[in-house]
């Protein structure tokens, strides 16, 4: 077991952040949640990112902080409102919190959550290590802008991981839940040419990877995905097998982006990440393949 750390958590009442608070404290981990409402609970720690208002001593007195922070990217339409919603409240918090790490005179490690997105939408079949070049597109440009605004603890001595976070499978939210219901009820569609890479990652070892970061000594941008991406097809067959379903339909790409406008360009891209910094530091997933990953995501 690892020496008990003193651990921040913006971010801590999502989808990630709930599992990852329960695993921190199960390994002995003393773990502060910042919350935007009233701070009644003594694990918690009021904060407003946008004004940089939160607690100095807190981040002083940390060994790690993790930023999950950030409006939901899956609600749409997106907005011209919603898209400056999205870009302005990851940049906030993150700003917020590495000045705040900045100011600090022993610098916290920073984990910032970041997405697959970095390296844009649609890259085919290039094996995307964390060294690959930036890609293009909105949210490429949300994800490389994210980053950027951790610069302050990087200038200043701090250990900053970036968590380039692929699609995260458990039936108990996200994408997973949503694609389960139609896959039951009406069989699954391969959708365009179904030839698009899926990088993908189970929840349990999403969180599991975040611990040993906080834990280890790893800098720099990590790949949070396993080292087992699936083309659309292979995913679609998966899945319907997972839930014992048929998967005969096919979704055209013409008619996708008729349908869904640019939302369609996310679901037709394709992204092929590889796990490199995870593998290099001695991780190994519980679930490494679409077929284990589902049987641990549908159980859950």
């Amino acid at each position: 077991m690892a020496e008990a750390l003193r651990v921040v958590v913006g971010g801590a009442s999502g989808f990630l952040g709930v599992p990852l608070v329960d695993e921190l404290r199960d390994r002995g981990h003393a773990v502060t949640r910042l919350v935007r409402g009233g701070a009644d609970d003594a694990d918690a720690s009021h904060w407003d990112p946008y004004s940089g208002d939160l607690d100095q001593r807190l981040i002083d007195d940390a060994d790690v902080v993790v930023n999950l922070s950030g409006a939901p990217i899956s609600r749409w339409p997106r907005t011209a409102s919603y898209r400056e919603k999205i870009l302005s409240s990851r940049l906030a918090a993150t700003s917020t919190l590495a000045r705040a790490v900045a100011r600090s005179k022993r610098p916290a490690a920073l984990l910032s959550a970041s997405g697959m997105s970095y390296y844009g939408a649609d890259r085919g079949d290039t094996v995307l290590q964390e060294s690959a070049s930036a890609g293009e597109g909105f949210l490429a440009t949300v994800s490389q802008q994210w980053e950027a605004a951790a610069r302050p603890a990087l200038d200043a001595g701090s250990r900053v991981c970036f968590l380039r976070t692929s699609l995260v499978l458990d039936e108990s939210g996200g994408a997973l839940k949503l694609m389960a219901i139609p896959f039951r009820r009406y069989g699954g569609a391969v959708l365009g040419s179904g030839e698009q890479y899926m990088s993908y990652i189970a929840r349990r070892d999403w969180v599991r990877a975040v611990v040993h970061l906080a834990e280890g000594t790893v800098s720099g941008p990590v790949n949070l995905a396993t080292a087992d991406p699936v083309t659309n097809r292979q995913f679609t067959m998966a899945l319907a097998e997972a839930v014992d379903a048929k998967a005969f339909l096919k979704a055209p790409a013409p008619v996708l982006r008729l349908a869904l406008g640019g939302l369609s360009d996310e679901l037709l891209g394709s992204l092929r990440l590889e796990p490199m910094a995870l593998s290099q530091s001695g991780f190994r997933f519980e679930a490494p393949d679409i077929a284990s990953t589902l049987e641990l995501g549908l159980r859950s």
